[in-house]
């Protein structure tokens, strides 16, 4: 009988978790603190076995196998607590070939030190990693599913009105993010959790398991570097001007090998979910761009950094474009996960064309979208997405039009490039 939390939402990464664990002797759930990674191991799990209690934490330092239960899955949450739990379970795996044992999850990632030290197996074949992220907003429940990115591949996706959102709608969304805690909260407490987020990064989390100290303060600076130049290109170099520009502290960030130090961090927890550059022949392969376009995990926690809020948004048009393309672009990750592909973005130096996201399916095969806040953007995205087409030598499956503010589900008659609404969205 499962643990399942009553009220627990159904995660994409479901599916996932069982299919592995029908393959695998244990699968590690690893992704950012509040995703929900706990509650979906509960859903699969028998026994759970808590590293933040610090009697099971003494007992797995004598020896890992003390903890382990008889009722499979057992779920061990926040292992890295104790790295060498890592090998015990393995070699519990080992033991026999029985599937489904445990469920590792994970909230920070082991320093080199501690992975050379503490854990000698990388597991492979015997432990399944799977990467988690805050909800979509399909789990929300906010996106109503009429457009599929894999029912518009095989072209089965029916045209027609929806649900239409507001701006302010979306504002909220952005604001809010896809922390299960959020969903239901209150207009007026939305921001609550994502700033709390933030200072329990620069008070504590950045100094978990971490051998060297670093500045609180120069991390503030980062994160508030990194929010500002979210869904851009932005290179180390110019985050270290941006703080330059913009922080009075006398300890200001002054080096890239500094920014590369603290962002370390925020990779060790799971905080950074940059988008790489998709590689196409189109024309010259020498004019493509290499750079990953940055995101946070969720843009909330850019908006927090920036004290944004739904109204702020909604006087800042500008901003608000840039953060609701990184909403977007966080839900298309969390699709192409689903679906065993990958997300990336294109450019061309150049020309300076480009397309806002690139979801490469498992086959090799991709489709293309542009994303825009209101539908006055609508020819725009098809002229970009049409340039693309004519230039790059292997053609897209499909491309598509990603809008905030839409009422229907359409396709361009000239061109059949898909036009839908960003909540009618779904894998």
């Amino acid at each position: 009988m499962s643990l399942t939390k009553e009220g627990y939402r159904p995660r994409l990464i479901d599916t996932k978790v069982a299919r592995c664990l029908r393959i695998f002797g244990a699968v590690s759930i690893e992704g950012p603190k509040w995703c929900g990674k706990t509650w979906t191991s509960l859903n699969h799990a028998n026994s759970v076995t808590y590293l933040t209690d610090i009697s099971a934490r003494n007992l797995a330092e004598v020896d890992p196998k003390y903890i382990f239960t008889k009722e499979r899955p057992q779920l061990i949450d926040e292992w890295q607590v104790v790295p060498q739990i890592w090998d015990s379970v393995r070699h519990e795996c080992d033991s026999d070939r029985q599937k489904g044992k445990f469920i590792l999850t994970g909230s920070t990632s082991l320093e080199k030190k501690y992975k050379e030290t503490k854990v000698y197996h990388t597991g492979t074949g015997r432990i399944a990693p799977l990467r988690m992220y805050p909800m979509s907003l399909y789990e929300s429940g906010d996106s109503t599913g009429e457009a599929s990115i894999s029912g518009m591949r095989d072209d089965d996706v029916k045209e027609g009105y929806v649900k239409k959102v507001e701006l302010d709608e979306l504002a909220k969304l952005l604001i809010r993010g896809g922390w299960p805690e959020n969903i239901d909260m209150d207009d007026e407490d939305i921001g609550v959790i994502p700033e709390s987020y933030i200072e329990a990064i620069v008070t504590k989390d950045m100094h978990e398991r971490q051998p060297k100290k670093r500045s609180p303060q120069k991390m503030r600076m980062l994160l508030r570097a990194l929010a500002r130049h979210e869904a851009s290109l932005a290179g180390d170099q110019t985050l270290v001007k941006d703080i330059e520009e913009y922080e009075t502290s006398d300890e200001l960030i002054e080096s890239r090998a500094t920014i590369a130090d603290y962002t370390s961090v925020l990779d060790s927890l799971y905080l950074i979910s940059n988008q790489e550059a998709y590689s196409v022949h189109y024309r010259s392969s020498t004019r493509i761009g290499k750079t990953a376009k940055r995101h946070l995990v969720d843009p909330s926690l850019s908006c927090a950094c920036l004290q944004l809020t739904t109204e702020k948004l909604m006087n800042d048009h500008a901003t608000f474009g840039l953060m609701f393309e990184a909403m977007v672009e966080r839900d298309l990750r969390i699709y192409a996960d689903y679906l065993e592909g990958h997300l990336y973005h294109f450019r061309d130096n150049i020309s300076g064309d480009e397309v806002d996201a690139i979801v490469e399916f498992k086959d090799g095969e991709y489709a293309a979208f542009e994303i825009k806040l209101s539908d006055g953007s609508i020819q725009d995205g098809i002229k970009s997405l049409s340039r693309f087409y004519e230039n790059v030598e292997k053609k897209p499956s499909y491309m598509c039009v990603i809008i905030g503010h839409l009422e229907s589900v359409m396709r361009d008659p000239e061109t059949g490039i898909y036009i839908v609404p960003f909540t009618s969205l779904k894998p």
